[in-house]
């Protein structure tokens, strides 16, 4: 068995080539201009983007752009990509148009809860005006309220006012 760990190592590289170039089968360089932004555990990053615009135009756009853009440059480009691929006519056009179709149907439905609460509120205030505010329980007359005491024998669960008598309900 041949020992391999005295061979030299110095011309050979170790690193990993980003998704891009290892998605185009061409050798990956240290100033690759795709490795910041397409890693190699994100290939379908870059897979998606290539398909839907291709890797030259890729590459334009992010030589034209300066390199504080150029992350959510790519950002962008991935997700329109994917909205493309889901909806190849209106992309993330009609996943803007969709949201804000929900955005304005929820918009009406507040409206509406508002307007329902305010009614039930008025409700509330028009009853409150015809319920007397000084009135109590006190003034109310209730049979047997001061002459009969009300008792219960627990014992044998039955009920006591004044003379009569009588089982509970819930025995």
């Amino acid at each position: 068995m041949a020992d391999y760990s005295s061979c030299s190592t110095e011309n050979r590289s170790l690193f990993t080539p980003c998704a891009a170039c290892k998605f185009l089968r061409r050798r990956c360089l240290e100033d690759c201009l795709l490795k910041p932004y397409f890693p190699p555990n994100e290939p379908m990053k870059f897979i998606v983007a290539h398909k839907i615009f291709g890797a030259s135009n890729i590459i334009k756009l992010l030589q034209e752009l300066p390199a504080t853009q150029r992350a959510d440059a790519v950002k962008s480009l991935v997700y329109e990509a994917n909205a493309r691929m889901r909806d190849p006519i209106y992309g993330s056009a009609g996943v803007i148009s969709h949201l804000h179709d929900q955005m304005t149907k929820l918009q009406a439905q507040v409206a509406l809860t508002q307007a329902h609460i305010s009614n039930l509120q008025s409700q509330n205030a028009n009853l409150m005006t015809l319920i007397p505010k000084q009135q109590s329980l006190s003034d109310h007359y209730y049979p047997f309220q001061d002459s009969t005491p009300l008792s219960h024998d627990d014992d044998t669960d039955i009920w006591h006012l004044g003379e009569t008598t009588w089982e509970s309900f819930w025995s």
